[in-house]
């Protein structure tokens, strides 16, 4: 008889144990599934250079497949809460969606201004709203000023102090 409990006590461990390793394992594999994959990771992050740019001049960079616009205000354009200073040069940095619906605004150099072709949202060179149905200004994404670079994807001091100042999501 005392064979046969140590029997059934050492199957009963074995089957716990054997239990416990499937479910850390079942754990490991949806912590795994969860985690962004490299690719994404890697494209976390983009670096601007910003010393080619030129004056009213949209230019449109790609981040986290969002478009990014990169606009170089003239030295005498209206100062603004929502401009980058890089150095001696103003500029203009946001996520290219419309915040009514996200379509892709053009940019129209001479009146500077974005419109919005899908419900004619218009925005300023500053990304302001100037006719509805946007309700929000376009949205600056996190950046980190480095020399003449801009890195996208990294929250830097400026952007922080944007972000207190409640000029950024």
């Amino acid at each position: 008889m005392a064979v046969k409990k140590e029997r059934r006590s050492f199957l009963g461990m074995s089957l716990g144990l054997f239990t416990a390793a499937g479910g850390v394992a079942s754990l490991g594999a949806m912590k795994r599934s969860w985690d962004p994959l490299p690719s994404v990771k890697a494209a976390g992050f983009t670096t601007i250079d910003l010393s080619g740019a030129q004056e009213n001049v949209l230019n449109i960079e790609k981040w986290r497949g969002k478009p990014i616009f990169v606009l170089k205000h003239a030295k005498d354009a209206k100062k603004s809460d929502r401009d980058i200073v890089i150095g001696d040069d103003v500029y203009f940095i946001a996520i290219g969606l419309c915040t009514h619906l996200g379509c892709i605004p053009a940019y129209v150099s001479d009146v500077q201004e974005f419109h919005c072709a899908c419900h004619g949202g218009v925005f300023d060179a500053n990304g302001n709203v100037l006719k509805s149905p946007p309700p929000s200004p376009l949205v600056i994404p996190p950046f980190k000023i480095d020399g003449t670079k801009l890195v996208l994807g990294e929250e830097g001091e400026e952007y922080k102090k944007m972000k207190a100042a409640g000029l950024v999501a």
